[in-house]
C-alpha cells in the first residue's frame, strides 16, 4: 500500500510545486482550475463549429498540466542555504527527510502546460523560442536576478523560501504573462486561472503520503522559525528550460528538459556554444521530419505509393510467367 502511494506521490511529484497563490486538496491530486480560453473562435479568428467547440470543451476539462517552463537554481550559495535549512528541519524531525526537494531540482516555475504527443511538445519548444525576443524586450539588456528571503507555506503542505520584494518582480510577472500568452496563442492549453506567485519549494508532504499516518498533518512553523527572515542569496536569471514533470530526471536530480533559452548578459561559454549548435541542429532535424510526416499523409503521396507498390507487384508476376526454364532447353 505504501509503495503504491510513494509510486503515485513521486508521479504527480511536480504537480503540487506550481507558482500558484493558493493551494488546496484537489492540487495534491494534480487537479487544478482550467485556464480561461475563448472557445468560439479559433486562432485565425474564425467561428467553430458545435463538434469542434464540444471537443475543446472536453480538452480543457481534461486538462491536466505534465509540462512547466523552469528557472533553475544554480547559485551554489542559494541551494547550500537551503540544503542547511533542510537538514536543520530533518534534525527536529527525521521522518520529514523523504518530504524535501533534492537540491538538483531546485527551480522557480513561471508556467504550467499541458503538451499530450511529440507535435504538441514542438510546438512547445517554438513557443518557447518565441518567447526570447519578447523576454529581451522586457529586460532591455539589463539583468533579471531574484533575491530569496524568508520562508513561507502554501496551506501547511509545502514549504517554500520566498522571492524578497523589489524591482525585479515586475519584470518577472511581464515574463510569466507573456510565456502564458505565447503558449495559448499557440493553441497550447497553459496556465490557471489564480494568481502567479513565484517561488522556490524546498519541500512537500506529498512526497511522502505515509507521514499523514505517522500523524503529520502540516508543516509545523516551528521547524523553520529560525529561517523566517533568512536571506539565501540571489539568483541572475540565465535560462528559462522546457520541463518535464512525468519523464525521468536527469543524472544530476533535475527535470527532463526538451528545450532551452539563456536570456540576460551571462558570458556564453564552449558549453553553451555546443548546447547551442546541438540544439539548432536538432530542431532542423525535427523540422525535416515534420515535413516528412505532412507529405506522407497527403492523399496524393498515399495513392502514389500504393499505385507504385501496386505495379510493382504486377511486374514481377509478369516477370515470373514469362521466365524461361534454360534447364530444359540445353537437355
Amino acid at each position: 500500500m505504501e509503495m503504491s502511494e510513494e509510486l503515485e506521490a513521486n508521479t504527480m511529484d511536480s504537480l503540487v510545486d506550481m507558482p500558484f497563490a493558493t493551494i488546496d486538496v484537489k492540487d495534491d491530486c494534480g487537479i487544478i482550475d482550467v485556464p480561461q480560453i475563448n472557445l468560439e473562435r479559433s486562432e485565425g479568428n474564425e467561428w467553430l463549429s458545435k463538434d469542434q467547440i464540444k471537443k475543446r470543451k472536453k480538452k480543457h476539462k481534461d486538462y491536466q498540466p505534465n509540462y512547466f517552463l523552469s528557472i533553475p537554481i544554480t547559485n551554489k550559495e542559494v541551494t547550500r542555504g537551503i540544503k542547511i535549512l533542510q537538514n536543520a528541519i530533518i534534525q527536529q524531525d527525521k521522518r520529514l527527510s523523504k518530504a524535501m526537494t533534492n537540491d538538483g531540482s531546485f527551480h522557480v516555475t513561471l508556467l504550467v502546460m499541458q503538451l499530450l504527443n511529440d507535435d504538441e511538445i514542438n510546438i512547445g519548444i517554438d513557443a518557447l523560442l518565441e518567447l526570447k525576443p519578447c523576454i529581451e524586450e522586457i529586460l532591455q539588456g539589463k539583468y533579471l536576478t531574484l533575491p530569496f528571503q524568508g520562508i513561507d507555506t502554501f496551506e501547511n503542505q509545502v514549504g517554500f523560501v520566498k522571492l524578497a520584494e523589489g524591482d525585479h518582480i515586475n519584470p518577472l510577472l511581464e515574463i510569466a504573462e507573456a510565456a502564458k500568452r505565447t503558449f495559448q496563442e499557440k493553441g497550447i492549453l497553459a496556465g490557471d486561472s489564480r494568481s502567479f506567485k513565484p517561488h522556490l519549494t524546498f519541500m512537500k508532504l506529498s512526497k511522502a503520503p505515509w507521514l499523514r499516518k505517522k500523524g503529520v498533518q502540516k508543516i509545523d512553523p516551528k521547524l523553520y522559525e529560525k529561517f523566517i527572515s533568512h536571506r539565501f542569496g540571489e539568483e541572475m536569471v540565465h535560462r528559462i528550460d522546457l520541463c518535464s514533470m512525468t519523464k525521468k530526471k536527469q543524472s544530476n536530480g533535475y527535470y527532463h528538459c526538451e528545450s532551452s533559452i539563456v536570456i540576460g548578459k551571462r558570458p556564453i561559454g564552449i558549453r553553451d556554444l555546443i548546447n547551442e549548435a546541438l540544439h539548432q541542429e536538432r530542431m532542423g532535424l525535427k523540422a525535416k521530419v515534420k515535413q516528412i510526416k505532412e507529405l506522407l499523409f497527403k492523399p496524393e503521396t498515399q495513392a502514389k505509393i500504393r499505385r507504385e507498390l501496386f505495379e510493382g507487384r504486377s511486374i514481377n508476376h509478369s516477370n515470373q510467367g514469362n521466365d524461361v526454364d534454360f534447364s530444359d532447353t540445353l537437355t
